[in-house]
């Protein structure tokens, strides 16, 4: 079985490519803290996430640097030769579920969207 549950933070903004048909492919990387730490010292690991079709949507449209979210997915290996001949190998988790796993506050914070019909609290002009 290869299945991989996380919970950590962006540390980028999600970077959006599109294959040649035109699939939507997202890349993050996560950082994951380590459960035990030394001295106090928190540990994490950083952790190159790859999402595909409506999950890379998702990903790209809700998702920012520093924002804590989870995810569940598998672990993925690949290679390639570059132009100069030298070989590539990448260990990547592909994304399969997307979730939003920071408390409110912080979605709050991210979000930055007003509701045009009910008045803002420094609005000197009330309709009533």
């Amino acid at each position: 079985m290869n299945k991989v549950v996380l919970i950590g933070r962006l540390t980028k903004d999600v970077e959006v490519r599109y294959t040649q048909n035109n699939t939507m492919v997202a890349s993050f990387t996560l950082a994951v803290n380590r459960r035990f730490a030394k001295e106090g010292e928190q540990q994490a690991d950083f952790i190159n996430i790859v999402a595909w079709s409506k999950t890379a949507e998702f990903c790209s449209k809700y998702f920012t640097k520093g924002q804590q979210i989870g995810l569940v997915g598998r672990i993925q290996t690949r290679n390639w030769e570059d132009e100069k001949g030298q070989k590539h190998y990448v260990t990547e988790v592909v994304a399969e579920e997307v979730y939003f796993a920071g408390d409110k506050k912080e979605q709050q914070q991210n979000e930055t969207y007003e509701d045009p019909f009910i008045p803002s609290a420094n609005d000197d002009e009330l309709p009533f």
